[in-house]
């Protein structure tokens, strides 16, 4: 079985998707963006932005019934190669304890500087967060 999550303090979805799937003991969080939900606006430095989007899928997973420290399974989208590196200084600030396994790759977004989405297992297999 599976179920739909959403967490209020991240955006919302921009076509026909669920920002989270919940299907046995894993989460999968949609691509997450650099939008501040609560102002529609996205952070001026990249570094910002990488935060903002972390700050989304972290909202994602906590509305799922699952955090930072259950992701297995990251993919980084970045339009840039030059933002690698500050993209893994603010990723390890905020996943760097026991990462992930990851991917990171260069492509063409619409409007945004990156995205991240992810596979988590739930902090509580039984519960129904």
């Amino acid at each position: 079985m599976k179920r739909i999550s959403a967490a209020q303090h991240a955006p919302s979805p921009v076509g026909p998707y669920s920002q989270a799937v919940v299907s046995g003991n894993l989460v999968f969080i949609a691509g997450q963006i650099p939008v501040d939900a609560a102002t529609g606006q996205q952070p001026e430095s990249f570094e910002d932005q990488v935060r903002q989007t972390l700050l989304n899928l972290e909202a994602n997973l906590l509305a799922a019934g699952s955090d930072f420290d259950h992701v297995i399974r990251v993919n980084g989208y970045l339009t840039d190669p030059a933002q690698l590196e500050p993209y893994n200084r603010v990723y390890s600030e905020m996943l760097g304890h026991a990462p992930p396994a990851r991917t990171t790759v260069c492509v063409t977004l619409w409007g945004v500087a990156l995205e991240i989405d992810c596979i988590a297992e739930l902090t509580c297999p039984d519960s129904k967060a």
